[in-house]
């Protein structure tokens, strides 16, 4: 394998929850919470905004991934607190675990990677986890 070592930081990338960006999560997740469709309380997948800051291509590459055989295997958060409007967070994305296991076409690559939001106060806000799945190369 190639690419940031285990305990690595793959990104770091700071943005502002928006008012405009909850209602939109909202529309999109047919939300029927009014806090979340004035845009107040961010919704609980809000934070794959932070995927519109960062350079997708650089990281793949930087990890030693083919963009092309990459699947996400899942994603989940653990909310310390409620995001809501106007938070500034600093989104810190590590490499948790590289592994490679054998499946029926060949080699996988699992890449979990965790990113941790801290809020101005340096306390973390949310912690979210993603499995990226490189596919055997056919």
């Amino acid at each position: 394998m190639t690419g940031i070592p285990v305990g690595g930081v793959v990104d770091t990338v700071e943005f502002t929850v928006e008012a405009g960006k909850i209602r939109e999560f909202a529309r999109a997740t047919f939300t029927e919470d009014p806090r979340h469709a004035a845009g107040e309380l961010a919704t609980a997948t809000h934070s794959v905004v932070t995927g519109h800051y960062r350079d997708q291509r650089g990281f793949v590459a930087r990890l030693g991934l083919a963009i092309e055989r990459i699947v996400v295997g899942s994603v989940s958060w653990e909310y310390e607190r409620p995001l809501i409007a106007g938070d500034r967070l600093v989104a810190t994305r590590r490499v948790e675990a590289d592994t490679v296991r054998e499946g029926r076409t060949g080699a996988m690559r699992f890449v979990t990677l965790a990113t941790s939001f801290t809020d101005a106060a340096g306390e973390t806000a949310l912690v979210q986890r993603e499995v990226l799945i490189e596919r055997p190369a056919s």
